[in-house]
Order: C-alpha cells, then structure tokens, then sequence
C-alpha cells in the first residue's frame, strides 16, 4: 500500500469510494453524491490549509484521509476535524489506520494538537476505530440529522496529540511534503 497527497485527478476514485456512503448509509449526512468537480474543488481548497491523503493500492485509490477545519475561528487554529473513507469490502485491513497515522505525523508538523472526529450514532465500527487510536467520546447530540428515513444523533470524539499545557507554537498550513 502506497500512502500519498492526493491532487485533483483522484476525484473521480474519492468520488466512486464516497459513493456508497451517500447512496447507502448514514455515516455522511450528504444527501446527493458530489461531482467530480465538487471533489476537485474540495481536494484543491483542503491542500491549503490541511493534509489530504490517499492510500492506493496496486496504483489504484483505495481509500482517502483529510482533515478540516474544526470551526472557522483563529482561537481553533490549533484544532482539526478528522474524516477517513475506506472503499466497501476493505474495512479491518489497516488502511484506515495507516491513513489516520500519516494524517497524525503530518498535522503535529502543523503545530495541531487537538483532532475532532465527528461519528453518526449509532455506528459503533467508526466508534471504536477512533477509540482504539486514542479518541475519546466528548458530546451526544440526539436527532441531528435526516436520512434514510430516519433521525440520526451524533458523536464528537476529541485526542490530544500535543501538549495542551503551553501555549502552543503558531499553526502552520500544509506545504505538501511528507
């Protein structure tokens, strides 16, 4: 497995992974399917400010990692929300792991030092693949969202990969190297 910076020309793969999730699940509040354009875009806006990474396999993407913005304040700067995709029938092979640990050694060269994970419930597989890297359940907020017929909650879920004691250095954007 080959872990690299995605560009633009990965949509139409991210797209096709992202797909099922929208069609299928509740595990991404999106209703419609984004464009590839939409996803160009998407890649091309994160790469400013954040890592997003994809793990291919036998030079196909298999999977996909970034990180966000947490809220869109200056006092957040030191905060990421973290998202990971991997493609249906892949799952429990360690590719969403290796994304989150490259994901992780990046953003601490950011000067990062909280990550967010924010989890549709009930979906206790994302649940305890974030516990088992170290996150842990912070908030519960019922009936956030509508889909598939139904109402959904959500949790946040917080690790700390830095100290938090100090006042921290100045947050750096993603310059792309590994």
């Amino acid at each position: 497995m080959n872990i690299r910076i995605a560009t633009p020309e990965d949509a139409f793969a991210i797209q096709n992974i992202y797909r099922y999730y929208v069609d299928n699940t509740a595990i991404t509040f999106e209703l419609e399917v984004p464009s590839v354009k939409e996803f160009q875009e998407r890649i091309t806006k994160t790469l400013e400010r954040y890592p997003y990474l994809v793990a291919e396999e036998e030079g196909e993407v298999i999977a996909y990692a970034y990180a966000g913005i947490f809220y869109d304040r200056r006092a957040y700067d030191w905060s990421a929300e973290m998202s990971v995709y991997v493609q249906r029938g892949i799952h429990g092979k360690g590719v969403g792991t290796a994304l989150y640990e490259k994901m992780e050694e990046l953003l601490k060269k950011q000067n990062i030092v909280n990550l967010f994970a924010c989890i549709t419930h009930p979906n206790a597989e994302s649940e305890a693949f974030h516990a088992a890297r170290g996150y842990e359940k912070k908030a519960h907020f019922e009936q956030c969202g509508y889909k598939l017929g139904k109402w959904w909650d959500i949790v946040w879920m917080q690790k700390v990969i830095a100290s938090n004691e100090e006042t921290p250095e100045p947050f750096q954007r993603f310059t792309g190297g590994f």
